[in-house]
């Protein structure tokens, strides 16, 4: 028989850990949620908290903390959390659902330098321990500049809020980081080394809202769980691979975090680099966390930059042009950019792969604002096959590739050539087979901040790259922003609504290659 402490730690008794036919259920918690006036809290967070708790998987006494300096009350807070619901939340919004969790809505209010306010805090979590049943549970989501991440660390310390109280010691304390996690190796390690001070490394929980998306776990799903393609994905087959995270959108209102930033730092080092790894990873031994991490932490620590970065390399900022039927304005017009801005709004970049599989096999990554139209894509395309046919046969026929479309229209492509109806002789060309989630499920995936919220208040850190995978990109990155750096130029200007600028294309073609259109 199960002992009644097992109960009452959320354990259900009569369900198995096999069983995958439920849904995983967070257990009594509250999240303090640190920087709720900005638009990811709005547009992401709090719509997401509220679709958990629609779809059952947070408990009844959940409990939803606020911090901000405004000079609000709980139902000041209540209304700005209800507003964010009911215009971006998937489930959509039901009256009776969101009275439930408004009764464990609660803000306080203060500053990071206010030791007074983060006592005010844990007065509020000890207050919902009893009345909403939390049982001490707290994720602390750091939804801030990653200039205030120290403060609000140290603060909660002196607080005695990241480690449990003596009448709950098996409670646990989480914090969520979301990237930028530094702006170089230097400044990722000091960030890491304030971070772990206060919480223990299986406690930090560092949001890369790319890993949560369905499409990117099933890549492991696709390459692992099929035969098929484990004996091409290789160097023996694979003539290159290119990864794409195409914006239609310029900066917005992002001008004060993205200048001096720009599209390497903020897309390359930790989007696109993460999905080169899971790209390119051995099996792991299993799905724990710890087994998916070294598998990409090898690869990270395998890829090897170009000699001639020069070559290799290639930047841009987004002019002025249509984007669609508008006319839009070049970067260095956006409010709040300074006129001699050298921050790119297009970075590409060249890698190789330094093991066995992938010796020989580049790797081009790319991103860019106000480009074509909005797409974030995986083309592994293999090498021409020797045939029996003439040259004007297959003058139509392309190389093979496998595509996976990360987003907006998620799903997997595979392109290879196939006769072309007729008498008129043997023609062959390109056809493709496509997989899309929509059609082939009838479930709507659920968004990225969906899974990683309930991850983290689960204890479940596959998603979530550790200090060592941030160290390890920030490595690669480092030595071609130093090189950008050094040039002191102006990053090429490619028309809005365009593709790049030519340099990217140059790059490509010097391998005899170009970019495919998404």
């Amino acid at each position: 028989m199960t002992p009644p402490t097992e109960i009452s730690k959320g354990h259900n008794p009569l369900r198995s850990k096999e069983d995958k036919r439920l849904p995983r259920i967070a257990g009594p918690c509250s999240v303090v949620l640190f920087g709720v006036t900005g638009d990811l809290a709005r547009k992401k967070l709090m719509p997401a908290i509220y679709d958990l708790f629609h779809r059952g998987l947070l408990p009844p006494g959940f409990s939803l903390v606020g911090f901000a300096r405004r000079d609000w009350e709980d139902q000041d807070f209540m209304q700005i959390v209800k507003e964010s619901v009911k215009e971006r939340a998937r489930t959509g919004y039901d009256e009776e659902v969101w009275t439930n969790l408004a009764d464990g809505i609660r803000f306080v209010q203060g500053t990071f330098d206010n030791a007074s306010a983060f006592e005010n805090l844990a007065k509020t979590l000890k207050e919902l321990e009893d009345s909403r049943g939390t049982e001490g549970n707290t994720a602390f989501y750091l939804s801030i500049p990653p200039g205030s991440f120290a403060q609000v660390c140290e603060q909660l310390e002196t607080a005695g809020l990241t480690k449990p109280s003596e009448t709950k010691p098996d409670a646990w304390r989480r914090v969520v980081i979301e990237k930028p996690f530094g702006h170089d190796l230097e400044s990722a390690r000091e960030l890491n080394a304030i971070v772990e001070s206060v919480f223990p490394p299986d406690s930090i929980f560092r949001i890369d809202h790319y890993l949560g998306k369905e499409t990117v776990q099933n890549i492991l799903a696709f390459r692992f769980a099929n035969q098929m393609f484990e004996p091409i994905w290789n160097n023996n087959h694979v003539d290159h691979v290119q990864i794409t995270m195409a914006e239609d959108i310029g900066i917005g209102g992002r001008a004060g975090y993205y200048d001096g930033i720009g599209a390497a730092r903020d897309v390359i080092q930790n989007h696109l680099l993460q999905l080169l790894a899971i790209t390119a990873m051995e099996q792991p031994l299993t799905f724990d966390a710890k087994d998916l991490r070294t598998e990409k932490e090898k690869v990270l620590a395998a890829v090897k930059l170009p000699q001639d970065l020069a070559a290799s390399t290639a930047r841009g900022q987004y002019a002025e042009g249509w984007q669609g039927a508008e006319k839009v304005p070049g970067f260095l017009q956006e409010e709040g950019i300074k006129p001699d801005s050298q921050t790119e709004t297009y970075a590409a970049v060249k890698l190789g792969i330094n093991t066995r599989r992938w010796a020989g096999v580049p790797f081009y990554l790319r991103t860019g604002k106000r480009l074509g139209k909005r797409a974030t894509e995986i083309a592994v395309v293999f090498k021409n096959a020797v045939t029996p046919f003439d040259e004007n046969q297959t003058e139509e026929l392309g190389r093979n590739a496998i595509v996976i479309r990360v987003q907006p229209d998620e799903g997997v492509t595979m392109r290879f050539g196939s006769k072309i109806p007729g008498s008129n002789g043997f023609e062959v060309r390109d056809v493709t087979m496509d997989f899309g989630y929509g059609s082939a499920f009838t479930d709507s995936s659920p968004e990225a901040y969906e899974r990683l919220i309930l991850d983290v208040l689960l204890g479940d850190p596959p998603l979530f790259p550790r200090h060592e995978e941030v160290e390890l990109s920030w490595k690669i990155l480092d030595p071609i922003e130093n090189f950008w750096a050094s040039m002191d130029a102006q990053p090429d200007q490619y028309e809005s609504g365009t593709w790049g600028p030519q340099s990217s294309d140059d790059m490509m073609a010097r391998d005899g290659r170009h970019w495919r259109m998404p």
